[in-house]
């Protein structure tokens, strides 16, 4: 589960990543296009990558994270915000907690709508736990072991796919 310390220090950031032009006020449809594209297209190689025989698990962890960095770039710019080509990942990550962590609470608080007393404990906790994915699949790829069993690659390559198919998913809706 996300932290308040994890929050505060997104904020925190952000406001310094606003001030050093790591990522500023842009609409790009252009853009938002391409992450678009990019996401599906990140997600289709995955998915492919999981039937082969050659077991590319590290592959499939890394078009997953990707389908998910891409998404949530595309949301970024639906909501104004451009990037910078420094420290992109991180900024994303930290920037996702500050733009779209209340709007991702609200938007699943709405499909809970029968039980609204459970649903804002659960929609605080699954908001997060999507947001934790991005983190998470982030710090995967870069520290993925080739000594791991290809048991144990695979699950964690099934998880990264459906971490990241989740994602998209809600990412998408908060983009209408």
């Amino acid at each position: 589960m996300t932290s308040q310390q994890r929050i505060k220090e997104a904020q925190s950031n952000f406001k310094r990543y606003l001030d050093e032009g790591f990522i500023r006020k842009e609409k790009n449809e252009t853009a938002k296009q391409m992450y678009l594209n990019n996401t599906q297209l990140s997600l289709r190689v995955a998915e492919k990558l999981m039937r082969e025989d050659l077991k590319p698990y590290l592959w499939v962890i890394v078009c997953s994270y990707y389908s998910m960095f891409y998404m949530a770039n595309a949301l970024l710019l639906h909501l104004g915000f451009k990037t910078s080509d420094k420290l992109v990942h991180k900024v994303t990550g930290d920037a996702l907690f500050v733009l779209a962590l209340d709007k991702l609470k609200r938007e699943l608080l709405d499909e809970y709508e029968d039980t609204r007393d459970d649903a804002l404990e659960i929609s605080s906790t699954k908001a997060e736990e999507i947001l934790d994915s991005y983190d998470y699949e982030k710090d995967k790829r870069s520290r993925f072991q080739y000594e791991m069993t290809e048991s144990v690659k695979k699950a964690k390559a099934e998880t990264s796919l459906r971490r990241a198919k989740e994602f998209v998913f809600e990412l998408r809706k908060l983009m209408g």
